[in-house]
C-alpha cells in the first residue's frame, strides 16, 4: 500500500510538536506554586447576627493546573464555600465575641491539601458612608486600610557596611489579652530585593509551624505578620520565630530571627498561699513582736507594678481589749503585736481579715483569714519569718536554706515539713544534727528555662506545742550555661562511597538549652579519623573533604564514625557532642 508524502510528514512531525508542547507546559508548571493567595482572609460585616444565605466575600485560590474552580471544605459547618471561592452563611450565626475564625481547606489539581484561616469580624457601618450591599460590606483584609505597624527588613548582605551578625532586629512588643479583631497585624516583614524579584514569605518556630501551630501567620505575598488570637503572658512571655524569604530561584534571604515579647497586663489578682493562716502568740509577748506572716503571690510579671502586692488588716474579731491589737507590715505581710492586753482566759483567739492588693495596694484585691491563737507559754519559733535564696540549676543536693529556731520554755522534738510549693518534689527537708534547724536541699535538678522561681511554705511541729507560724522560702533559680544539644545524639546517614570533594553530606545542628541567653552556636569537627569531613562553622552543614572509601581501615562493618562539636559563645563556652555515622554503600557493581 502506498503512503503519500503528506501523510508521512504528518505521521512524523505531529508527535514531535506534541512533545514540545508538553515540555513547555511542564516547565511553566514547575515554576508555579499553588495555594491560597494569602495566609488568612478577613470579612467585615455590619451586624453580629448573620442570616442563612448571607454572602461574606470570596477567597482567592491559585491552581497551577489551570482550573478556575477548586474543591473547598470549611471546618465550621455553619459556613459553606462554593467552588469559585465564594464564602456564605449556611446556617444562622451569631458573633458573640464580635468575631469568629475557622479553618478552610482546598485541594489543588495534584490533590495537595492547602489550609487558610478565615475570620468574620463585626464592624458597625459608619453613618457617613454610602450604602453598600451585603456582598460589598464584606471585603477582604488586603483591600482595607490597616493601622501603621513597624517594618522589619531582612539584614543587609555581608558585603554591606555592616555584618549580618551586627544587624540588630528590634523585638516586637505586643500586649497580652488584646481584644482584636483577629487576625491582627503586628509587623511588616520586607526584603530589600522585593522590587527586583517576586518574594514569598513564610515563618517557622513555636506558634507558627510548631505548637501552638497557627498562633502567628504571615501573608506570603505581602509579608504582613499577624497574630490570630489573644496572647497570655503567664503562659508564654516570649516567642522566637524565624522569617524566611524565597523566590523562584530559591532562598532570597538568610532567615531572620524575630522575638515577640508579650507585654504584661494586670489580669491576675494576688492569690494567698493558704487560707486560713494559723498563728500562735504567747500572752507574755511584748509589743512589736512579729509572730506570723501571710504571703500572697501575683502571677503577673515579677518586678512590675502589676505584681507589687501590699497587705492590710481589714478587721479584727473580737475587737477587745483594743480594736487594733495587731498590725501588719504592708510589704512583707509580717503580723506583729501592736497593743498590750493579751489575755488567754478572756480572749483566747482572734480572727483577722487580711487584704492583699497589687499595684502597690491600689489594684486588684483578694482577702484571706488569719486565725491567731493566744498561748500560755513561749513556744519555739523560727528565727526568721522568710528567706530569699538563689540556687544554681542542674544541681542535685544543693543547699537551699538552713532555718534556725529559738528555744521555747520546755524541751521538744520538732519535725519540719514543706506544706506548699513542692508538689513536684524538687526539694527535700531534713532536721539538723542538733534539731534546732530545718535544712532544705534540692532533690531534683532545677531548670531555669522551665521555671525561674519557687515559693515554699515550711512549718515546724512539736509534740508539745501548737504548730508554729509558717516560714516562706522564695527560691530563685540561677541560670547556668548549658552545653548545646544535638538531636539526635547519633545521626546515621547512608551514602555511596566515592562522593566527590565538596559534596554536601548532611546538615547536623544542635540547639542551645539556654533560651534566655543571647548566644550563638558554632560547629567544628571533633574526631574524623580519616580526615574526610568538614563542617560549616555557622551552618552545621557537613561536607565531604576527600572521597569516602569503604575499604578504608577506618571503616568498620561499612560504618564510619565522626564526632561533631557544637560550641556556644558564652564567656565560659560549653561544648556539646554529636556522633555522625556514615553507612557507606559499596559502589562496585557485579
Amino acid at each position: 500500500m502506498l503512503i503519500s508524502m503528506g501523510r508521512f510528514r504528518s505521521s512524523v512531525f505531529c508527535p514531535i510538536l506534541v512533545q514540545i508542547q508538553v515540555l513547555i507546559a511542564s516547565c511553566e508548571y514547575s515554576s508555579c506554586q499553588s495555594g491560597f493567595t494569602s495566609d488568612h482572609f478577613t470579612f467585615k460585616v455590619d451586624r453580629t447576627h448573620l442570616q442563612k444565605g448571607r454572602v461574606l466575600g470570596k477567597v482567592s485560590f491559585s491552581d497551577c493546573g489551570g482550573r478556575q474552580r477548586a474543591p473547598f471544605l470549611s471546618e465550621d459547618s455553619r459556613f459553606k464555600v462554593d467552588p469559585d471561592g465564594t464564602v456564605s452563611v449556611k446556617r444562622p450565626v451569631t458573633l458573640h465575641d464580635g468575631h469568629k475564625s475557622f479553618m478552610l481547606h482546598a485541594w489543588d489539581s495534584k490533590g495537595k491539601k492547602n489550609t487558610v484561616t478565615v475570620t468574620v469580624v463585626h464592624e458597625p457601618r459608619q453613618s457617613h458612608h454610602h450604602h453598600h450591599s451585603e456582598t460589598d460590606s464584606a471585603t477582604q483584609e488586603q483591600a482595607e486600610p490597616t493601622p501603621a505597624v513597624p517594618v522589619l527588613m531582612f539584614p543587609q548582605s555581608s558585603e554591606g557596611l555592616r555584618r549580618k551578625r551586627d544587624w540588630v532586629i528590634p523585638p516586637i512588643n505586643f500586649p497580652e489579652n488584646d481584644r482584636g479583631p483577629f487576625p491582627k497585624k503586628m509587623v511588616q516583614i520586607r526584603s530589600s530585593n522585593d522590587k527586583e524579584i517576586k518574594i514569598q514569605y513564610s515563618i517557622s518556630g513555636p506558634g507558627a509551624n510548631q505548637p501552638p501551630v497557627g498562633l502567628f501567620t504571615i501573608d506570603r505575598n505581602s509579608g504582613g505578620l499577624y497574630v490570630t488570637q489573644p496572647l497570655d503572658r503567664e503562659t508564654t512571655d516570649k516567642y522566637k520565630l524565624f522569617a524566611h524569604a524565597s523566590s523562584s530561584h530559591g532562598q532570597a534571604e538568610e532567615p531572620m530571627e524575630i522575638i515577640i515579647f508579650v507585654i504584661d497586663q494586670n489580669d491576675n489578682k494576688p492569690e494567698f498561699t493558704q487560707d486560713p493562716f494559723l498563728g500562735f502568740i504567747p500572752e507574755v509577748s511584748r509589743t512589736g513582736f512579729e509572730f506570723m506572716r501571710v504571703t500572697a503571690i501575683d502571677k503577673d510579671e515579677p518586678g512590675n507594678l502589676n505584681s507589687d502586692v501590699r497587705y492590710a488588716i481589714l478587721s479584727q474579731e473580737p475587737q477587745k481589749p483594743q480594736p487594733n491589737m495587731f498590725t501588719i507590715n504592708p510589704v512583707t505581710g509580717g503580723i506583729r503585736l501592736n497593743s498590750d492586753g493579751l489575755d488567754r482566759e478572756k480572749y483566747p483567739k482572734y480572727t483577722l481579715v487580711i487584704q492583699a492588693a497589687d499595684m502597690e495596694g491600689n489594684g486588684l484585691i483578694n482577702t484571706c483569714t488569719a486565725i491567731v491563737t493566744v498561748t500560755d507559754r513561749m513556744a519555739p519559733q523560727f528565727e526568721k519569718t522568710s528567706y530569699t535564696v538563689s540556687v544554681p540549676e542542674n544541681k542535685v543536693g544543693a543547699l537551699v536554706a538552713k532555718m534556725k529556731i529559738t528555744a521555747g520554755d520546755e524541751p521538744y522534738t520538732p519535725t519540719y515539713r514543706i506544706i506548699s510549693g513542692n508538689h513536684q518534689g524538687f526539694f527535700r527537708i531534713s532536721t539538723g544534727s542538733r534539731k534546732m534547724e530545718g535544712i532544705i536541699t534540692t532533690a531534683k535538678s532545677l531548670d531555669f528555662e522551665r521555671k525561674k522561681e519557687y515559693t515554699l511554705l515550711v512549718t515546724m511541729e512539736s509534740d508539745r506545742f501548737e504548730p508554729t507560724p509558717n516560714v516562706s522560702v522564695i527560691v530563685t533559680v540561677e541560670d547556668v550555661n548549658e552545653a548545646p544539644v544535638f538531636d539526635p545524639a547519633e545521626l546515621v546517614v547512608v551514602k555511596p562511597e566515592g562522593l566527590t570533594s565538596d559534596s554536601d553530606l548532611i546538615l547536623y545542628t544542635a540547639t542551645d538549652p539556654d533560651s534566655e541567653r543571647k548566644q550563638t552556636v558554632g560547629y567544628k569537627v571533633g574526631s574524623d579519623p580519616a580526615g574526610w569531613l568538614s563542617v560549616g562553622k555557622e551552618s552545621g552543614l557537613i561536607k565531604v573533604k576527600s572521597p569516602l572509601v569503604r575499604e578504608s581501615p577506618f571503616v568498620k562493618d561499612g560504618r564510619y564514625e565522626a564526632l561533631i562539636l557544637a560550641i556556644d559563645n558564652d564567656e565560659a563556652p560549653r561544648t556539646g557532642t554529636g556522633t555522625l555515622v556514615v553507612e557507606l554503600q559499596d559502589a562496585r557493581t557485579d
